[in-house]
């Protein structure tokens, strides 16, 4: 049984380290889903995590760091748990300086800033952005990455104590710069209709990482994994002595620990999507960070929370988010219409749980409180 500490840890990545984990864990903690033994309920992945197995001669490896603006947990069973846990930290930073829309020296970023209307990318952020585009139009723009130039006039992480609501004409005038048409990919160029267009890959980044690391994994060899980047939690396979890894959803607005449901999985992923993650009030109303290309403003369709539990983590990520951005009635519609093989659940402004098309088979019904790990 092994404990691996990985070492990201230059003079500038701790201090962006330790000033991410100041501004966000408290909301991060929230997003995040909580991970635990099948037989011993839900435990909430600490920044200083605790080796374990399932079975006595399993080998494992995990490590925590803060990668995407979040805090992540990767835990990796096997002969090579130590040498494939390295492998993951390592994608995790190529990622990071892949498809960041705010660090400079990304890929992303510099795309977002081109003196041309045609750039080359890599395969990694074309098939992104590929795949982002194609949820735009499922959603019928409802899910924008060039949502941008709205999301910047948000700071839902600010420490000033008296949050500002975006002026009226600024959000209108960032509107005109969001529509995902004007952008086009063909192979591994996209091009640009218009100067002004900037992408954000938020709604998808992490569920393409947590398959690529899955998808690693595989490669090399693993059998048995659990991922979490912080809200997206995908597994591979099950636990070394065959029983599945539970997943507890946390209950939004909740404190720390408290679990909503649980739920059994095996090479699924199990992908929330929150009004609670980000978040300030003002005059008594909620402003959270899941904002509506169609009006530049948070998102009000009567959920706190959707939970997508399927086999795509891409398309998990970005349905989590359209299922706020619509509505359960809509969202159950566009499943159907599509013909996506998942399962939803829906938890509403009351807190109470809605399964589409029903739960799944081992999920909880009852809100309960997890230990620390």
């Amino acid at each position: 049984m092994i404990k691996f500490q990985s070492s990201h840890s230059h003079t500038g990545k701790e201090a962006r380290r330790r000033r991410f984990c100041h501004r966000l864990a408290p909301c991060l903690i929230c997003a995040s889903l909580i991970f635990g033994s099948a037989s011993g309920g839900c435990a909430i992945p600490s920044g200083n995590p605790t080796a374990e197995t399932s079975s006595a001669d399993a080998e494992m490896a995990e490590d925590a760091g803060t990668y995407f603006d979040t805090v992540i947990d990767i835990r990796v069973y096997g002969d090579q748990a130590e040498k494939l846990l390295k492998g993951c930290f390592s994608i995790c930073e190529d990622m990071e300086n892949t498809l960041s829309a705010q660090k400079e020296s990304s890929e992303l970023y510099k795309l977002n800033h081109r003196n041309s209307d045609s750039i080359e990318v890599s395969d990694d952020l074309a098939e992104c952005i590929r795949r982002g585009l194609q949820y735009g139009e499922m959603s019928d723009g409802a899910f924008d990455i060039t949502i941008y130039p709205v999301k910047e006039l948000w700071d839902f992480e600010g420490d000033t104590g008296d949050p500002v609501i975006p002026d009226a004409a600024e959000i209108r005038k960032a509107l005109k710069l969001v529509d995902y048409r004007k952008v086009h990919i063909d192979g591994n160029t996209v091009t640009f209709d218009s100067p002004d267009t900037q992408i954000d890959l938020g709604g998808i980044a992490k569920g393409y990482i947590s398959l690529k690391l899955k998808n690693y994994l595989k490669e090399n060899g693993c059998t048995s994994a659990l991922i979490n980047l912080g809200g997206n939690v995908s597994v591979l396979g099950e636990k070394p002595d065959g029983s599945p890894f539970v997943v507890g959803i946390q209950k939004p607005f909740a404190d720390r620990g408290t679990v909503l449901t649980t739920i059994n999985a095996a090479d699924d992923s199990v992908i929330s999507s929150g009004v609670y993650e980000r978040y300030f009030r003002k005059n008594g109303k909620l402003y959270h960070h899941i904002i509506d290309p169609k009006t530049g403003y948070p998102a009000d369709t009567g959920l706190n929370q959707a939970t997508i539990i399927g086999t795509d983590d891409v398309l998990g990520d970005a349905l989590s988010t359209i299922c706020i951005l619509l509505g359960q009635d809509s969202a159950e519609q566009l499943i159907r219409e599509n013909g996506l093989d998942v399962t939803v659940l829906f938890t509403d402004t009351d807190n109470q749980m809605s399964w589409y098309p029903e739960a799944p088979s081992g999920a909880s019904d009852s809100i309960s409180s997890a230990s620390s790990s």
